[in-house]
């Protein structure tokens, strides 16, 4: 097994090689910024004055070489590239304590990946909970030279869509860490490409509450108007990096088109509208075919939460009419925000386009893995199988290569929660949790079954949506179920044309059952993908043929007992 693996990385790697397109070398300077995302002025964290950060777009086959400068006075940083697998450069997956260290103040780290499919990605910060305080950015990778995509279009759109507080992320942070918790609440506003509205309403006229918005000086809030030709179809790429909203997206008068889902194509289907939960990414077509002197309203609300945070509103503009003149109609009514049957009958009709790659047959590991809330010495917690995850000091990935046993935890954790009776939706009889920072070490190439298990919080009667983001890897999503995972469910797993995604949600209550092959080699983050709840240790890590890989760039890993190993070598 072993021998035909590495046959098959070295085929990949000549793939890889012979279509090496074009390198692109980017100078990025991370640095804290004065801005108004939503009217109010708050502080972002920018990328070369930008906010949000610039985007890339590449080619498949393309590499792309990122020179980041620290200028964060006091914190470190990295940037994590959501979706994209980082095959033979684990180190710039850009997760602290994981794949690399972070990069401290007024230092600089060299991100340099090949992307090797196209898709709609993004990146993000990844260290502490940066990512609430506006650091990520658009990633778009077209399909490589010679080559042409799988439908048609005219023209293309790409949203970033992300939640936005007035109160710093650092703050965020000591509070979620008190004792008791102070719960940060929910969102002011809801942006799209940065920009939205706080405490006033684009859409005032239908409502007798609301108070227009004053939109004069707002260049860095006024609405991000898409400018469309009539008669013409569309691509619209849309990414979520909210730090903690599920959202519903739609577009007024207009039909969307799902044909990708987090970089892999799908079975084409229709909808009014679609749910995004944060750490997914899609591209819907449009067609710009409704009345020619109007103007229609793009809206994204809340989902899963009892909404707090008014609807990001801005506007679809037909080139014939005025692009201040206000739609004629109201915005688009969601779903109810806590319809998850609504949700699930969305995330059931995403299916693997024809000729996608199919799932093996049967797994070799299942690790079945319980999300709950939980008590720790008077904090509270999210833990996985009653451990919360405590990243070292020293990132996985130098620690496995350079066998230093004593950098972290060397029991893993368990495959299974205990007890096995244990009733998902009452709270739990024992609050109490521990914190560990062993890792599941995988088999290299063998396949993984992970079933997300969710269950009742430390409030009566309450289950969250919980998104989960897997890094190095796309998995199949084979199936979602209510209540208790059984082994019988297994046969109504969906071998046929089950979607592959780098991120899938669990419902409140329910399960989700996935299946990956660990043939990369690494140390890859695994976790949900809502800051408060990743900062709160609901996450894990798969380490898989670490010892396959060659060097690693020192720099990646001059922190904690690699520095010292790498001092005395």
């Amino acid at each position: 097994m072993g021998v035909l693996v590495d046959v098959v990385l070295i085929l990949v790697y000549i793939i890889y090689t012979a279509k090496a397109g074009e390198v692109q070398h980017l100078k990025w300077e991370v640095e804290y910024k004065r801005w108004s995302p939503d009217g109010k002025e708050s502080v972002v964290i920018a990328i070369n004055g930008e906010f949000p950060g610039p985007t890339i777009r590449a080619r498949a086959g393309d590499t792309i070489n990122v020179e980041l400068i620290n200028k964060l006075p006091t914190e470190g940083v990295v940037i994590h590239w959501h979706g994209i697998t980082q095959r033979g450069t684990p180190w710039a997956d850009g997760t602290a304590s994981i794949s690399q260290c972070p990069i401290n103040p007024g230092e600089s780290f060299v991100y340099r990946f090949n992307v090797d499919k196209a898709g709609t990605f993004f990146y993000h910060g990844h260290y502490g909970m940066q990512r609430s305080s506006g650091l990520y950015g658009m990633l778009i990778v077209d399909v490589a030279d010679g080559e042409t995509e799988k439908f048609k279009y005219d023209g293309e759109f790409d949203l970033l869509l992300s939640d936005w507080w007035h109160r710093a992320s650092r703050d965020q942070e000591v509070d979620l860490s008190s004792k008791p918790m102070q719960w940060i609440g929910e969102p002011q506003s809801l942006l799209i490409n940065g920009r939205g509205q706080f405490n006033c309403s684009l859409a005032a006229s239908f409502s007798k509450s609301a108070v227009p918005c004053d939109l004069k000086g707002g260049e860095q809030y006024a609405p991000y108007i898409l400018h469309a030709l009539t008669r013409k179809t569309y691509r619209l790429r849309i990414a979520s990096s909210t730090a903690l909203a599920s959202l519903n997206f739609a577009i007024g008068n207009h039909k969307l088109t799902v044909v990708e889902a987090d970089g892999n194509y799908v079975e084409p289907f229709t909808v009014d509208n679609i749910d995004i939960y944060s750490g997914e990414s899609y591209s819907v077509l449009f067609t710009t075919d409704q009345y020619y002197h109007r103007n229609y309203w793009i809206s994204v609300s809340v989902r899963g939460r009892e909404p707090q945070t008014p609807q990001g509103l801005t506007i679809l503009n037909y080139h014939t009419e005025s692009a201040s003149r206000l739609p004629v109609s109201p915005p688009p009514v969601p779903p109810r925000w806590d319809d998850d049957h609504y949700s699930k009958a969305f995330s059931n009709k995403i299916l693997a386009a024809a000729r996608s790659p199919m799932p093996p047959p049967a797994h070799d590991r299942r690790i079945v893995l319980l999300n709950t809330q939980n008590t720790m010495d008077g904090f509270t917690k999210w833990s996985i199988n009653n451990i919360s995850l405590a990243l070292p000091s020293t990132p996985y990935l130098g620690a496995i290569k350079y066998n230093l046993a004593d950098a972290y935890d060397q029991t893993s954790p368990p495959d299974h929660y205990t007890p096995a009776d244990y009733d998902i939706r009452v709270r739990p009889p024992n609050p109490n949790t521990t914190s560990g920072n062993g890792i599941y070490v995988l088999s290299f190439g063998s396949t993984v079954d992970v079933i997300l298990q969710n269950a009742n919080t430390n409030t009566f009667n309450v289950s969250e949506i919980h998104p989960w983001h897997l890094h190095g890897h796309d998995f199949w999503v084979l199936g979602y179920g209510e209540g208790k995972f059984t082994d019988k469910d297994e046969a109504g797993f969906n071998l046929k044309n089950p979607p592959l995604r780098n991120t899938a949600v669990i419902f409140p209550y329910g399960w989700t059952a996935l299946r990956f092959v660990a043939d990369n080699p690494g140390a890859w983050a695994f976790h949900c993908h809502i800051e408060p709840h990743l900062h709160l240790g609901m996450g894990v890590v798969f380490a898989e043929g670490v010892h396959r890989l060659g060097a690693i760039p020192n720099e990646a890993l001059a922190c904690g007992l690699t520095a010292k190993y790498l001092m005395n070598k």
